[in-house]
């Protein structure tokens, strides 16, 4: 990220996060507030993609009121209430919480570095709204076979792809810690092969190793010749015509990419994601008499609600059920 400040004109500005400058509402409240809205992206707020929707969702909103001459200091929970009615009418209550949730982190920020005097979206409620379902797509057994079996594993690349995807559905990896992957995190103790993964927040999560798993990433290890290059990435890019591997990792998008690539070879619905096999791992876990508090102690789940929503074991109806449907 590149922060530009200027000491003298106490000129700030995050023109690198999504082409973002401040806005006027900060601006027009003076240095404090500039170097307080300024913290609370770079240093109160980690990740990069909750950086990003936090940052359109208070930009959307401080804008709305500028437009109304609000000044920061003068906005109330009656203006934060008003401005949650009105994203209603076009968006999902889901959006809406994560809009009112920004606005109360930012506000109990600036109230803390003693901007503002209180937080005017702390009394406002959101929209009601209970997910029990996730909407992830989920591959069962015969279409997670497919797709496996349809990827051409005599070249190194096909390799590699088979064992990314492997890593993500048998130890319910989320695409961001398998690109974060160095070849050390692959290791085998006592007979035993583990995966290091390093998930949301910095945590370091330690996963046994499937045997389906560890086949794959054996295999693509032996042919990329890279077990001694331990501090670099696992997952690499690929240059020369797809046929040889850099030293780069693969970013996320480009493992979505691959997705696609391959769910359309294999002919699968495109709905498919990187979060398919995190999702077809859980599900086919327990349908085979896996627990759900183990299911999220394996997804490094804080909470056994957010394992559920991956679970589609009561989705799949078997044919001979719908055939007792008979006129």
């Amino acid at each position: 990220m590149n922060l530009v400040t200027n000491s003298e004109s106490k000129d700030y500005s995050l023109n690198s996060i999504s082409g973002f400058v401040l806005p006027a509402l900060i601006s027009d409240a003076g240095e404090s507030a500039e170097k307080r809205f300024i913290e609370f992206f770079t240093a109160n707020i980690r990740n990069a993609n909750t950086r990003k929707a936090y940052l359109r969702s208070i930009n959307q909103f401080l804008e709305w009121c500028n437009n109304i001459q609000l000044t920061l200091e003068q906005i109330e929970p009656v203006n934060v209430s008003a401005y949650i009615e009105l994203l209603l009418i076009h968006r999902s209550p889901a959006t809406v919480k994560q809009h009112l949730a920004a606005l109360k982190m930012l506000f109990d920020y600036l109230v803390v570095g003693q901007v503002i005097p209180f937080n005017p979206a702390s009394a406002v409620r959101g929209p009601k709204h209970k997910v029990k379902k996730g909407k992830t797509p989920v591959l069962f057994a015969e279409d997670a076979n497919l797709l496996f079996d349809s990827i051409d594993t005599s070249s190194v690349i096909g390799l590699r792809d088979k064992a990314i995807l492997s890593v993500m559905t048998y130890s319910f990896a989320r695409v961001g810690a398998v690109t974060k992957m160095k070849v050390k995190d692959y290791y085998t103790q006592n007979t035993k092969a583990w995966f290091i993964l390093h998930e949301k927040g910095g945590k370091e999560h330690r996963v046994p190793g499937h045997h389906k798993a560890t086949e794959s990433v054996e295999a693509y290890l032996d042919a990329a010749g890279i077990r001694s290059e331990r501090d670099l990435p696992l997952f690499r890019t690929s240059g020369g015509r797809g046929r040889e591997l850099t030293t780069l990792p693969l970013s996320t998008l480009a493992v979505w990419q691959m997705i696609k690539r391959r769910a359309k070879q294999a002919g699968l619905p495109e709905e498919i994601c990187c979060h398919t096999f995190r999702a077809t791992g859980i599900t086919n876990y327990l349908q085979n008499g896996g627990t759900i508090e183990t299911a999220a102690q394996i997804a490094a789940h804080e909470s056994t609600r957010t394992t559920q929503l991956y679970n589609r074991v009561n989705e799949e109806v078997d044919l001979g059920e719908i055939e007792k449907i008979r006129f």
